[in-house]
């Protein structure tokens, strides 16, 4: 194996990469509106099936995130993290994005608690009656890594 094909990693299975969204917590969510790309880094929950959970605070006016979830037909998602040794993964999924119901709102918090970055944030943040989160299923998964 060259010293090249050694950087680009090994596919992760499966179970792998549910380990990789159930552990790293943070990523970059990519989304279109009228074919103009947009990524933004969020902390995520992760159900440990399908399911990737958002919550959109401290939007501006424009309310640009919302605007580019409502708009995308499918959007992804990719999470990753790097060690000082030099080893690293990433697991990439994406699929259709919508925002939940508010009788969701108990699977996506015990999601976010399970697993997102700074959890407590988004478990003490009282969202009302219509939270401002957004769910998505998870039809296209895979994951690479280097040194794991």
């Amino acid at each position: 194996m060259t010293r090249y094909q050694a950087l680009l990693g090994t596919d992760m299975d499966d179970a792998a990469v549910d380990e990789a969204l159930t552990e790293i917590g943070v990523g970059v969510l990519s989304m279109s509106a009228d074919g103009v790309p947009y990524g933004v880094p969020l902390s995520f929950g992760y159900d440990g099936e399908d399911t990737l959970y958002f919550a959109f605070l401290g939007g501006t006016d424009e309310l640009r995130k919302e605007t580019y979830a409502a708009q995308s037909e499918v959007a992804s998602f990719a999470a990753f993290d790097l060690d000082p040794d030099g080893s690293w993964r990433s697991a990439i999924v994406a699929g259709p994005i919508d925002r939940i119901a508010p009788g969701e709102w108990d699977a996506a918090r015990e999601a976010m608690a399970d697993n997102a970055y700074q959890a407590t944030h988004l478990t003490e943040y009282e969202f009302g009656e219509e939270p401002n989160v957004w769910a998505l299923e998870a039809r296209d998964r895979a994951g690479r890594a280097v040194g794991r």
